[in-house]
C-alpha cells in the first residue's frame, strides 16, 4: 500500500534502525519506544490484521519473534520481553517486542472482574465460534 508507513520502510523510502531482515520479514526499533530496544516485527507483504495472514506467515513471524525476544533479553539484559499485537496505530500487521524489567514501573494491563455466571457465558460465545 502506498500510504502505509511500514510499506515505505520496507521499500527504504523511510529510514529505520534495522534489527533483522530476510525475504519475508523486517524488524526495526520503534521510533516512540515504550522502553529502549522496543522492536517492531512486520511481514514484508502488506497485511492489515493478523487474522488476515496465512498460516505460513503466522508460524514464521512467531518463530522470528522468539529468536528476537531471546536476543533482546540477552543483549539488553532485561528481565523479559513483552509481546504485544495491537495494530491500531499502523494498519499493517506487526508485533511489538518490548524489553521489560521487573522494577520498570510501566503500567500493566487493566483488569476487570466477572460477575456471577458471566465467565461461563463469555466462554460459551467464544467456543461456539471456534472453527
Amino acid at each position: 500500500m502506498q500510504d502505509c508507513i511500514f510499506c515505505k520502510i520496507i521499500k527504504k523510502e523511510i529510514p529505520c534502525e534495522k534489527i533483522y531482515e530476510d525475504k519475508n520479514f523486517l524488524a526495526f526499533l520503534d521510533i516512540e519506544p515504550v522502553s529502549f530496544g522496543h522492536t517492531l516485527i512486520i511481514p514484508k507483504k502488506h497485511i492489515v490484521w493478523m487474522k488476515d495472514a496465512d498460516d505460513f506467515t503466522i508460524s514464521e513471524i512467531f518463530k522470528l519473534t522468539k529468536k528476537l525476544m531471546l536476543a533482546i533479553e540477552k543483549g539488553l539484559k532485561c528481565d523479559f520481553a513483552q509481546v504485544s499485537i495491537v495494530g491500531e496505530d499502523v494498519p499493517h500487521f506487526h508485533i511489538h517486542l518490548i524489553p521489560r524489567y521487573f522494577n520498570d514501573n510501566l503500567p500493566r494491563f487493566p483488569t476487570k472482574k466477572y460477575k456471577d455466571g458471566e465467565s461461563s457465558e463469555v466462554a460459551r460465545k467464544i467456543i461456539q465460534k471456534i472453527v
